[in-house]
C-alpha cells in the first residue's frame, strides 16, 4: 500500500487511475487545479486540495505536508496555458520557466520534476495501474483501413514520429499522402477540426508518441470526445500506436465508431 499524490489536469483520466489505486488500497492525495481539475474527481481519492495555476510553492508544500513520497502527473492541460497568465505565477513556477528558457511542455514538466526530486519526490509511472488503458496492435473496429488509408497511415505515422519527436505534435490529417494539418499546441480535437474545414472529409488521423516517450507525464490519450470530432469533420480513419498512449471510453469509441464506417487501427 503506497501513499500517492495525484496532480490532476482535465478529463477522466486522473479519477479513472485514482479509482485503480483506491482498489489496490493505496492512498491517493490529489491536487487539482481550479477551472481545469474536474471537481467531480472529489468522491474518487482520499484527499483533495486545489490550487490555483502557478502556484507551485503551495504545491510542494502541501506535498510534504501530507508526506507524500511519490506522485502522478494525469490529466491535459493545454499547451496554450504555458503562454497565458504569466502574471499569477509565483516565484518558483518563474524561475523554473526563466531556467528552461523555452515553453515546450515536455522540458517543463523535466524541470518539475528535478524540483520535486530535491525535497524527496519522484514522479512516477502510472502505466502499471492503466495497463488495460494501453493499446496493442490490432484493428478494433469492424472496418479494417482501406488500401489508399493504409498508405496514408504508413506515409503519416513516418511524419508525425518526427514531428513529435521535435515536439511540436503528436497527431496529424493527411490524405492521399497529402499532409493536410499538424497538430500543435491547440490539441489533436481542434486540429480534427480545422482538417474537416479545408477538405471534404475522408480523411485519416494519426496520433504518435515522441520517440522517447516518457511515461511518466504528458503521455498522449485518446477518448470518445476525439473521435466525435472525427464523425463531425467526416474523417475515415484514425491510427494510433501501440504501447505508449491512453485508450479511454474503449467501448463507446468502437461503437460510435463502427456506426459511422470509421476504421481505428493501433499500429
Amino acid at each position: 500500500m503506497a501513499r500517492i499524490g495525484l496532480l490532476a489536469g482535465s478529463g477522466k483520466l486522473p479519477s479513472i487511475f485514482a479509482r485503480s489505486a483506491m482498489e489496490k488500497g493505496d492512498t491517493v492525495i490529489a491536487f487539482g487545479l481550479k477551472g481545469i481539475t474536474d471537481e467531480t474527481i472529489e468522491k474518487d481519492v482520499t484527499k483533495l486540495h486545489w490550487l490555483e495555476w502557478g502556484n507551485l510553492q503551495k504545491a510542494l508544500l502541501l506535498l510534504a505536508m501530507e508526506r507524500i513520497g511519490s506522485v502522478v502527473m494525469l490529466g491535459k492541460l493545454k499547451k496554450d496555458m504555458f503562454f497565458k497568465n504569466d502574471a499569477v505565477l509565483d516565484e518558483k513556477a518563474s524561475a523554473i520557466l526563466k531556467k528552461v528558457g523555452d515553453r515546450k511542455d515536455s522540458v517543463i514538466f523535466d524541470e518539475a520534476s528535478k524540483a520535486l526530486a530535491k525535497i524527496g519526490i519522484k514522479i512516477i509511472d502510472s502505466a502499471a495501474y492503466l495497463k488495460d488503458l494501453i493499446p496493442q496492435k490490432g484493428v478494433i473496429t469492424k472496418r479494417r483501413p482501406t488500401d489508399a488509408e493504409q498508405e496514408d497511415i504508413k506515409y503519416g505515422s513516418d511524419i508525425a514520429k518526427k514531428l513529435a519527436g521535435f515536439d511540436i505534435g503528436q497527431a496529424l490529417v493527411i490524405k492521399n499522402k497529402t499532409v493536410i494539418a499538424v497538430e500543435t499546441i491547440e490539441g489533436t480535437d481542434e486540429t480534427i477540426g480545422r482538417a474537416g474545414k479545408l477538405t471534404e472529409g475522408g480523411f485519416t488521423v494519426v496520433k504518435m508518441a515522441r520517440p522517447d516517450q516518457d511515461m511518466r507525464f504528458d503521455v498522449p490519450a485518446i477518448g470518445i470526445d476525439t473521435v466525435n470530432s472525427i464523425v463531425r469533420a467526416k474523417g475515415s480513419a484514425l491510427a494510433l500506436e501501440s504501447g505508449k498512449m491512453f485508450l479511454l471510453d474503449r467501448d463507446e469509441i468502437i461503437k460510435l465508431a463502427d456506426s459511422h464506417n470509421i476504421s481505428i487501427v493501433i499500429i
